[in-house]
């Protein structure tokens, strides 16, 4: 019988507001284990979702104490959570989404936002939630070794239409999620402060969840 593993937090050594810290929260084991291989295991700690996560929206304080990835995630970032939360002691820097580029990870990023929102409001208010927008597509080239990464099919066929004009051999590559991104492409596009495609999120952007997924105003 197929049976859901348990939530397992794959923490950081540096732990504190200051310290560079991360908590990355993505789908599942094999994205998990992708990124836990790819991660800086000193600054940056990954929390598998297992499934879908509970619509907190509306769902009452005991509903979302009893559900084993919000207890886990509260934990993790130590600072409460309701009324009680307090951002001077928070163990990570920043809390980064990090889903598939797909409808369910859109799903999955919607739904923690409206988490997020609605129990530790704070957190978006201070600008230490993000998202990260992994690329759906690599483009290589046998005359260099740079690598070009689209984050949509209309990307990927503009890039494509410019190295046809300038006829340029290259061979594409569609990634099929997190765990089928080889680790240099996974650190230039996800991982690397320097070099990812990183979004902050807003209450905005939780509102605007809210009315596309719930239909609440």
């Amino acid at each position: 019988m197929f049976r859901i593993q348990p939530v397992k937090l794959h923490d950081c050594r540096q732990h504190g507001l200051g310290s560079g810290a991360e908590l990355f929260v993505v789908e599942g084991d094999s994205a998990s284990k992708t990124v836990c291989r790819a991660r800086d295991p000193a600054t940056q700690a990954v929390l598998p979702m297992q499934g879908k996560p509970l619509n907190a929206l509306k769902a009452g304080k005991g509903v979302v104490e009893r559900n084993e990835l919000f207890q886990i995630l509260i934990h993790a970032i130590g600072a409460g959570w309701d009324d009680q939360l307090d951002l001077t002691k928070l163990r990570y820097d920043r809390l980064i989404l990090l889903f598939d580029p797909d409808a369910d990870g859109i799903h999955c990023g919607a739904l923690m936002s409206m988490f997020f929102h609605r129990w530790m409001r704070p957190l978006l208010d201070s600008g230490r939630l993000s998202i990260i927008r992994p690329p759906l597509y690599e483009i290589s080239s046998p005359k260099t070794h740079d690598r070009i990464h689209a984050y949509s099919d209309s990307h990927y066929q503009r890039i494509r239409d410019e190295l046809d004009k300038q006829h340029i051999d290259y061979q594409g590559q569609r990634y099929r999620g997190l765990a089928s991104m080889n680790d240099a492409a996974l650190v230039a596009t996800c991982l690397d402060p320097e070099t990812r495609n990183i979004s902050q999120l807003t209450c905005e952007d939780a509102k605007a969840a809210i009315r596309i997924f719930v239909g609440e105003k």
